[in-house]
């Protein structure tokens, strides 16, 4: 399968993606090529991403996250550097790498500082003894001659002495101890414990620095003491966290203890000296019998271990003690080992050796604490030159602790000295773990004189090779921690690798110091003893060697001082390569390309020519590292094995490079120390006050700044040359995919960690700004919450979170509003911030900070003043400048100054400008459009807009407010506060923001302020109302009200027209009164409007009112109606108390079932329904009906007035319809009814009555009743015609009378005249009654008077 560039770039990936003729270039190489399953499912990988498949989480990853997570591995795995346990297990050892190339030295001598001529003085007037030793980590040497004793600071070239010579007697051992706390005041930070031929006395001793940057010592007499005559005390030795001083003499093994007190109490001074070993009489048994001295076994040394509170002894004959600190100044013998114990230990480790025999002497003993190893306390050295390392348990099994004193003490592990040039093959051995042969013979370092131990595990030997020079030989080694942390073979356990050195002192070793800190990686023994992972974050060992000619200043190279030097001493390019290369073969690469990394950063120190420490700034080094960093980084690695995972992208299945490692590991070496370390400490003073100190000293974090800056001006430069930060062009040296996927890989990486440095530098200066500011203050002016969140805070987390960020621009806040308030210049103060830490006080924050002064010089000027308002134009010029960069905090703070103020018009400005600076996309605006839907992300911008139109809510009630305080005009002209109140309002009329002037109006509403919303002009209120009318009845009553405000009387009626036929919940009289006004709205005539639509929407409007009152009359009736069950009406009634039901339900379900059937013809008018026979059937009906029901009542009207009122009614509802009420049918229908039903009941002409009262021409009744006549239809025939004649003389009466009303002529014309005369003649002979005889020839003789 061909390769194809992707269409979307893969996470991390470059902005530019390769030319798809590289892959056509590529695919012309015959020597290059990819497997095809291993593209297939590169491929496969790569679009899984493009087409917005499944994502990793690693993907997800923000690039800082991703950065942190690689320091935080890094970290995890320097913790994890072995224990010493691990590696100094069962068993015996001799691995050393002792050097004779001065570049791969562990340690170096940095200078010598002789002895002062003044204690040389001294020296030469001793009459009984002298004995001198060191005060190193005061950087302080002592002498002792006779009774005397001297100080001076060895650093110093011309130091003072500090002398003690207030007592007699010879002094025969000098120790500095820690006091027991609370007895001495706090200037006495040490004892000096001086033992004499007859007194042991304690000496205050306090320290100052001294100018020349050492300290200065002074003496105090305490006049506290005890008697020790006839001890020859020569050993002191005391407990750091106790303050318990123990001593021994050369005349017994016996420990005793040196007591003091603040004051004296009952049976017991202030000082006092106690015997632990020797009870009783025995205490003051002599050390003679019969006059002959026995050869007594005494302590020849003494050390403490505090973390188990156990004293081990060493005695004269090798035996080893172990004795246990408990309280109320108890101290324990729990074990006691002879030396035969110790050989018989090591005989079951290894065959004969001479190393190991009776005749060889343990020399001296090293504490091991608890902190450095759980099982070995404790190291011996023979004067073979062996170490033995020893481990003590309780008698439960387990290892010894403070509280748990132990039982016995084994031989662990012993390491035997390194070989020398007469060792054969026949001394070595191999042992059980099948390690490399063992040399358990070699005379190296025999004789060993003394010998010392210091964690991490430091160990000098001094040998006397030749007894008549009295000079020693050093022997000095340390633990390779690159080799121990990373072995080459991870399958093996982890050995003891040493890198030792020979030093020849040329003089003879009177004590030996520690002149720095005691080592301690970590505070457990996983992890102590890390030396790569402090050696840039704490101070280099240094070790103080006194001799008879000076004190000799030991340092601990660090790797990178050693790799350093080896570039130096490498010799050309082709030694410098072999050097890099053995670098990478003993400590990996990933070491190497931190270690070259460091060094090319300037991290690497060497001792000059004239004996000073300095940096290794040799340009060829830099130069040499720079390459060994950019070209031996190593290439990332593809994990093929992971390659058939098509859920996990192929850029997540690259392990970066060598070079990523060592870039990471030397970032978290730099940053460890601070990197989990709060910003700050709060302490509470005995007063009360709040004290906040830095956890980390400023001179540490600027320390740290700086190496950082180093490292990003060493990226910067180098970027183009290191593969993964040089940028697109790298990919055109890609010759396969997965090379391409690797290069990706490898930058986002790369990248991230660039991005972490840039932050933590900014971080730092950001801390170091903090601190110079009034950092109390500051705190306190923060929330509870957030001052909680701060004191919380680490430099991780302000470096890697966004809360971090977040709550470092909140104290850059609150340093400027102290500034503020101060009165101090905040552009300065905010400038300095953007400089130094920008991430956290940007330009916009400038900008911020200066436009908040002018608000507070605005304040200062007085609301009223021309200068306030020039101030307030101001801060709001520069607030819109940066408005995307204002926080909701600092828009309430700003709007509530504008308010105070009565800035109004500015307030509402500022708001609406935020509002869409936010929403720049206007998606707040669709959202809105598109109805509101429920879960979509928009809604959130339309949430924050919303905020910003909560502050407008508040303006607008100050404004309101400020109208009860001062009226708009006085006199007829406009206060001032008046037109600030018209700026606002015309601020709000004017905006263009449809989302603000629909939050607006729902903010109205929910007001109760209907009215105003009515009188906003704005083409926005219709588009508001109109939208949301469809959902609440209360705007569609506000749309339609607002139309007839301004006279657009349509646009109302369309509005009431659709709510009465709306699904909203209304009963159908308010349906009714919608459609009553709906019609007199849309029959109010208005320029603009076409007739043809008016009558349009008239016509609709009508005749679905005139359904509606069908439908109102069918829920009355039926609310009375006893023929439907009770359970049955509610249900009928609020089916009909709605919505206008269609006019086919309402006849087919309830007027025809009902015969209800006055309805019915109702219904046929608006169905305009024209079936003849339906309408005359029904109307027949009608009448039945009412009749019935007539007839049913026993009191009320007669029926003919019932069915008279029915016609009467029905008429006028209809509207004499030609169609619906047929007067032609009509009339006959009611004639036959009078006739056959009510016949001298009533008014013989209450039927034409009825058509009169309803306006019916007379012309047509009399039509009707003329056709009657002449039709002769039953029951009208013979005589029974007479009723039809009576009709017609009182019908051409009448309309005789009311044609002689008009101007016309009678009866509408002469022939109308003549035919009414003809018929009254025929009338006048079917035998009307006398009276209606009269009438009808009374009426013909006028008429006939007329036509003459």
């Amino acid at each position: 399968m061909s390769i194809q560039t992707p269409q979307k770039p893969l996470p991390g990936a470059y902005i530019q993606t390769p030319a798809v003729s590289r892959f056509q270039s590529l695919q012309s190489r015959q020597s290059i090529s990819v497997p095809p399953q291993q593209s297939q499912a590169l491929n496969q990988q790569s679009q899984s991403v493009q087409n917005g498949g499944q994502k990793s989480e690693s993907q997800d990853i923000p690039p800082i996250e991703r950065a942190a997570k690689a320091i935080n591995e890094a970290l995890s795995e320097e913790s994890r550097y072995p224990d010493l346990d691990s590696y100094i297990g069962q068993g015996i050892s001799s691995e050393y790498e002792v050097t004779t190339q001065p570049a791969w030295a562990p340690f170096q001598k940095t200078k010598m500082h002789p002895i002062p001529d003044r204690i040389f003085a001294q020296y030469n007037r001793a009459q009984v003894s002298t004995i001198m030793g060191l005060f190193a980590d005061f950087n302080h040497a002592w002498v002792a001659i006779d009774n005397a004793l001297y100080l001076w600071d060895y650093t110093h070239p011309s130091p003072d002495l500090v002398s003690f010579e207030e007592q007699p007697h010879t002094i025969t051992a000098v120790r500095l101890v820690k006091p027991r706390v609370g007895v001495f005041v706090p200037a006495v930070i040490r004892l000096l414990v001086v033992a004499t031929t007859a007194d042991i006395i304690i000496i205050g001793l306090s320290a100052q620095p001294a100018q020349h940057g050492g300290q200065s010592v002074a003496l105090y007499t305490l006049k506290m003491s005890a008697p020790v005559k006839g001890l020859d005390v020569n050993i002191i030795e005391a407990s750091d966290s106790t303050g318990r001083i123990f001593f021994s003499g050369r005349l017994s093994d016996d420990v005793y203890e040196f007591t003091y007190q603040q004051e004296e109490k009952w049976f017991q001074n202030r000082c006092t000296k106690v015997n632990h070993t020797r009870k009783g009489y025995s205490t003051f048994t002599p050390a003679t019998l019969f006059g002959q001295r026995a050869q007594q076994e005494t302590v020849v040394q003494m050390i403490m271990d505090d973390t188990r509170r156990l004293l081990y002894t060493l005695s004269s004959r090798s035996t080893i003690r172990t004795f246990h600190m408990k309280g109320n100044g108890v101290l324990d013998l729990v074990i006691t080992k002879p030396l035969g114990q110790t050989l018989s230990n090591v005989g079951h480790m290894t065959s004969q050796s001479d190393l190991i025999s009776p005749s060889m002497a343990i020399v001296s003993i090293s504490a091991i604490t608890a902190q450095e190893a759980t099982k070995i306390h404790l190291m011996a050295s023979t004067s073979t030159g062996c170490r033995i390392f020893m481990s003590a348990t309780s008698s439960y099994g387990n290892y010894s602790s403070s509280s748990n004193a132990p039982t016995s003490m084994q031989v662990q592990h012993v390491k035997f000295p390194p070989a020398d040039a007469t060792t054969s093959n026949s001394t070595q051995m191999t042992n059980y773990s099948n390690t490399p042969s063992i040399n358990i013979s070699s005379s190296s370092l025999v004789p060993t004189r003394s010998a010392i131990r210091y964690a991490p595990g430091y160990f000098l030997a001094f040998i006397v090779k030749d007894q008549q020079s009295g000079t020693d030989l050093l022997f000095v080694s340390g633990p390779d921690s690159a080799r121990i942390a990373r072995p080459q073979d991870q399958q093996r356990l982890t050995r003891y690798a040493e890198l030792a050195l020979w030093l020849n002192l040329g003089s003879r070793a009177e004590d030996v110091g520690l002149a720095t800190e005691p080592f301690a990686a970590s505070s457990s023994p996983v992890g102590f003893g890390n030396e790569l992972a402090v050696q840039f974050d704490k101070p280099t060992a240094e070790i103080a060697i006194l001799t008879n000619t000076g004190v000799h200043m030991l340092r601990r190279r660090r790797l990178v001082d050693i790799f350093a030097a080896a570039l130096r001493l490498g010799g050309g390019d082709e030694g410098l390569e072999g050097e890099v290369k053995k670098f990478i073969r003993q400590y990996g690469p990933g070491e190497t390309a931190s270690t070259a990394l460091a060094v090319a950063c300037g991290q690497a120190f060497d001792v000059t020519s004239d004996s000073r420490l300095a940096r290794i700034l040799d340009l060829d080094v830099l130069e040499h590292a720079r390459k060994a960093f950019i070209e031996y980084g190593g290439k990332p690695l593809f994990n093929e094995n992971s390659m058939l995972d098509q859920s996990v992208p192929a850029i997540d299945l690259v392990q970066p490079s060598p070079r990523h490692r060592g870039l990471s590991r030397y970032i978290s070496r730099l940053v460890r120390s601070i990197w989990k370390a709060p910003i700050l400490r709060e302490l509470l003073t005995p007063t009360g006050g709040l004290v906040i100190s830095s956890s980390v000293s400023m001179v540490k974090l600027k320390e740290i700044s700086q190496d950082l800056i180093k490292l990003k001006e060493f990226l910067n430069v180098n970027k183009s040359f290191i593969e993964g930060l040089a940028g697109p062009e790298a990919l055109g040296n890609v010759r396969t995919k997965q090379d391409e996927v690797c290069l990706q890989a490898e930058h986002r990486a790369l990248h991230a960690l660039v991005i972490l440095i840039d932050n933590i530098i900014e971080g730092l200066a950001f801390v170091l700004v903090l601190y110079d500011e009034k950092i109390e203050e500051t705190v306190l002016s923060l929330a509870n919450e957030v001052r909680q969140q701060v004191r919380n805070l680490s430099y991780e987390g302000l470096c890697t979170t966004a809360l971090g960020k977040q709550l470092a621009k909140d104290l850059v806040k609150a340093i400027v509003n102290r500034n503020i308030l101060s009165g101090s210049n905040v552009e300065t103060v905010a400038e300095a911030l953007r400089r130094r830490c920008g991430s956290f006080c940007s330009a916009d924050d400038v900008v911020i900070f200066k436009a908040q002064e002018y608000v507070k010089r605005a304040s200062e000027a007085g609301a009223d003043s021309d200068a306030c308002r020039d101030y307030l134009n101001e801060s709001l010029r520069l607030f819109k400048q940066v408005t995307g960069s204002l926080s909701m905090e600092q828009m309430n703070w700003i709007i509530e100054n504008y308010v105070s103020l009565q800035f109004y018009a500015g307030s509402i400005q500022l708001c609406l400008d935020k509002a869409q600076e936010s929403d720049r996309g206007n998606r707040a605006l669709t959202w809105i459009q598109e109805g509101r839907p429920p879960g979509d992300k928009r809604a959130e911008a339309f949430e924050f807009r919303r905020r910003c139109y909560d502050l407008v809510h508040q303006v607008i009630l100050a404004v309101e407010r400020s109208r009860t305080e001062s009226p708009d005009m006085v006199d007829g002209h406009l206060t001032l506060t008046g037109r600030r109140r018209e700026e606002a309002a015309d601020e709000i009329d004017s905006s263009n923001d449809e989302v603000f002037q629909t939050d607006l109006y729902d903010w109205y509403l929910q007001e109760n302020w209907s009215d105003r919303l009515l009188e906003v002009e704005s083409p926005f209120v219709i588009t508001y109302l109109e939208r949301r009318s469809s959902d609440d009845i209360a705007h569609a009553d506000l749309l339609w009200k607002y139309y007839l405000q301004n006279e657009r009387y349509q646009d109302a009626a369309m509005v009431q027209l659709a709510l009465a036929k709306s699904q909203f919940v209304l009963s159908l009289d308010q349906r009714i009164q919608y459609l009553g006004n709906a019609k007199t709205n849309a029959s109010t005539t208005r320029p603009g409007i076409a007739r043809s639509t008016r009558t349009e929407v008239l016509r609709e409007i009508s005749d679905l009112l005139d359904v509606a009152n069908i439908q109102s009359d069918l829920l009355q009736r039926l609310k009375g109606e006893s023929r439907i069950s009770s359970d049955r009406k509610p249900q009928v009634i609020e089916e009909l108390n709605g919505s206008v039901l269609p006019l086919t339900v309402l006849f087919n379900t309830y007027c025809e079932p009902a015969f209800y059937f006055d309805l019915c013809i109702l219904i046929y008018e608006a169905a305009d329904h024209r079936v003849a026979s339906d309408i005359k059937a029904t109307w027949q009906n009608l009448l039945d009906g009412v009749h019935t029901q007539a007839e049913l009542m026993d009191q009320g009207p007669q029926p003919y007035e019932m069915i008279a009122e029915a016609v009467r009614t029905l008429g006028n509802r209809l509207g004499l319809s030609e169609v619906m009420f047929p007067v032609a049918d009509l009339l006959p229908m009611l004639k036959r009814y009078a006739f056959n039903y009510q016949n001298n009941v009533g008014p013989e002409t209450w039927v034409v009555d009825i058509f009169t009262d309803l306006q019916v021409p007379y012309e047509s009744i009399y039509g009707v009743s003329e056709s009657m006549f002449y039709n002769d239809e039953p029951p009208f025939q013979g005589r029974n015609r007479r009723f039809i004649g009576n009709d017609l003389v009182y019908v051409a009466k009448a309309w005789f009378h009311d044609s002689l009303r008009g101007s016309g002529m009678i009866f509408g014309g002469e022939d109308n005249a003549i035919a009414v005369s003809e018929m009254l003649h025929t009338v006048m002979q079917t035998g009307l009654d006398d009276r209606r005889l009269e009438e009808c020839q009374d009426l013909r003789m006028r008429i006939e008077t007329m036509l003459r």
